[in-house]
């Protein structure tokens, strides 16, 4: 993606359009860094929203006013953006939708994307789903300064729009782990549904689908992404009672959690609904957590010692079921992400390696 992609969308639509006076650029809340501001520091601002920077413009669920900056709680998590210009390039030129296509928004967000694919379809061939009342007056808000009539609805974007189905395209800007079959359904055969796909490991993943005759639809998977989750599938920590399970093992966390895409996207098709990753302590420890809805580890390896502490709680041992992932994986010849890919049908969605004919199922 080369920077004059990217900056064209800019030109086609400017950006400043659609981003409040007061928004959020960094994770760290209390950090004036993280913040911009168009009355305090216009010149920063007009910089960020020109650049190739995601920018929050919502916290939440808007329970917060961005008003209070550096006041507000530093977990508060953006719930509501617009995402980086050269993932918005990106995902446009997978849709590849054009004029008098029907396409489909799921995320209306700042309504930014919305005007770009309506330069690309037309006004009336685009429908926009958002999920948030006051997002979607805000964005309607801005799509008619920017001199854009678009329809934008409040709505749950999982179930689509089945009013103005079939689309021939659908384009969806929140992450996904289980991709709902109402989006399959709507779409025409031959059409195209782009997405992030977001199972839980680590990262997400840029997905293409084409509709097949059948109702199913597949697709490869694509480059890295990291998008906010749709609000019905948010991942929040469960606490996971039970008297941990503690060994050691030879295989690092690190070699585990750092293997690569193929390895994520190996795992999310051996254990569909795990969720975790590994970081870096302070002290030069390496930490791996992961978890599924009743089963929680914590591997820890410090620096000089050959094995690695594991800790378990739960009726499942996460580990091992892992660390015999990461074996199957290996064995397979260490397969990258674009050797993977998705199908999605009405029981849901499946990943497979090399071909739709070689699904993976949990062990």
């Amino acid at each position: 993606m080369t920077k004059a992609h990217w900056q064209g969308l800019l030109e086609e639509m400017p950006r400043h359009l659609f981003v409040p006076d007061i928004a959020v650029v960094g994770p760290i809340m209390d950090d004036p860094r993280s913040w911009i501001d168009r009355t305090a520091d216009p010149a920063r601002w007009w910089e960020v929203v020109h650049s190739d920077t995601a920018i929050g413009v919502q916290l939440d669920d808007g329970a917060i006013d961005l008003a209070a900056k550096t006041g507000v709680d530093p977990c508060a998590v953006a719930t509501s953006s617009t995402s980086a210009p050269h993932l918005v390039a990106t995902m446009l030129d997978l849709l590849d939708a054009g004029q008098g296509d029907r396409v489909l928004e799921v995320g209306t967000g700042t309504g930014w994307t919305a005007a770009l694919l309506a330069r690309r379809v037309g006004e009336a061939n685009l429908v926009s789903v958002e999920i948030d009342g006051p997002v979607a007056a805000r964005a309607s808000k801005n799509l008619r300064s920017a001199g854009v009539t678009v329809q934008v609805v409040t709505a749950d974007g999982t179930k689509g729009w089945p009013a103005q189905a079939p689309y021939d395209r659908v384009h969806v800007t929140v992450g996904v782990a289980d991709i709902p079959y109402a989006w399959v359904e709507q779409t025409r055969p031959g059409g195209v549904i782009v997405l992030p796909w977001m199972p839980g490991w680590r990262t997400g993943h840029l997905v293409a689908l084409t509709v097949a005759d059948d109702g199913t639809a597949e697709g490869r998977i694509g480059e890295p992404c990291g998008f906010m989750m749709l609000r019905d599938q948010r991942r929040s920590p469960s606490l996971i009672d039970g008297v941990a399970r503690r060994s050691q093992t030879m295989v690092t966390p690190r070699e585990v959690a750092e293997a690569g895409e193929g390895f994520e996207v190996a795992l999310a098709g051996c254990m569909p609904g795990v969720e975790g990753g590994g970081f870096d302590n302070d002290d030069g420890s390496y930490r791996l957590v992961a978890n599924t809805d009743d089963s929680r580890i914590l591997v820890v390896h410090r620096p000089g010692e050959p094995a690695a502490e594991v800790k378990q709680v739960g009726p499942r041992n996460l580990w091992d079921e892992i660390v015999d992932a990461y074996r199957r994986w290996c064995s397979w010849g260490r397969p990258g992400r674009d050797q993977f890919g998705l199908s999605v049908t009405r029981q849901g969605t499946r990943v497979w390696l090399v071909d739709p004919s070689q699904p993976m199922d949990a062990p």
